[in-house]
């Protein structure tokens, strides 16, 4: 991909009408003599508040004039040329989406990337008496955070199948994803994941209008990868549904 940002160099403190800088960790500090009495108390500079007065006076510095006239002038070309880009030029972050995808059964899904908590490797699955369905599956403790678990397969209607040889994956087994927002959290297994993609949203297809498996009821739409078909799956639904089957 073409950079349309070349970089500037960031002008020295000689260049700024600030006051000089009190640089003591260079000449007592750590990285200069280690005389300064404070070492005893604070261990290193980076814990001294000197240094960290420093350090904002660097931030709240202001840059000369001719520093900033030379970045609006190439962030200016910058957007000039990305307004007429054509295809295979530079593309915006806010016109794609990334995604996670993975596999259950024969159906390989994602759900967007900004909902995704984790993925580990299968944690044992503690169940709670006379609450367990198809799709509530039980609880689960990560690292002391316990859990809902659900079958995402159940909800969605999908067949287990015997893994047959193209999809048979010893480097990648089975995961577990943890899903959701805030205190709005949900574990499910799933039988594979490729890992997280991002897509511009041009290639995002709508839905089936025909709805046949309840898996295509959650499809929000399709993209295609790898030249398979994957079902982008709307996750606010899916998460109304659970709150609803599971409560």
């Amino acid at each position: 991909m073409e950079s349309y940002l070349n970089i500037v160099p960031i002008p020295d403190d000689s260049e700024f009408d600030q006051p000089t800088l009190n640089d003591c960790w260079n000449q007592i500090g750590v990285m200069g003599d280690r005389t300064c009495g404070e070492l005893k108390t604070v261990i290193h500079c980076r814990n001294c508040k000197v240094y960290s007065a420093a350090g904002r006076s660097l931030l709240e510095r202001n840059a000369p004039p001719e520093y900033l006239k030379e970045w609006t002038d190439i962030l200016s070309e910058a957007s000039t040329n990305q307004a007429g880009a054509g295809e295979g030029t530079l593309v915006r972050a806010t016109d794609t989406l990334s995604v996670i995808i993975f596999r259950l059964g024969n159906e390989r899904l994602a759900l967007p990337v900004n909902i995704l908590q984790e993925v580990t490797t299968p944690y044992p699955i503690h169940t709670v008496p006379h609450r367990r369905n198809s799709v509530f599956l039980g609880l689960i403790n990560i690292r002391g955070e316990t859990l809902l678990c659900i079958s995402l397969r159940d909800l969605l209607g999908l067949e287990a199948i015997t893994e047959p040889a193209d999809f048979t994956n010893t480097i990648n087994p089975q995961r577990m994803i943890v899903a959701g927002k805030n205190e709005n959290k949900w574990v499910f297994p799933v039988d594979e994941v490729y890992g997280t993609y991002r897509f511009h949203l041009n290639e995002f297809k709508d839905a089936p209008v025909v709805i046949s498996k309840a898996s295509e009821a959650y499809t929000k739409g399709v993209v295609t990868w790898q030249g398979k078909k994957i079902n982008f799956l709307d996750s606010e639904q899916l998460f109304y549904t659970l709150s609803h089957k599971v409560f």
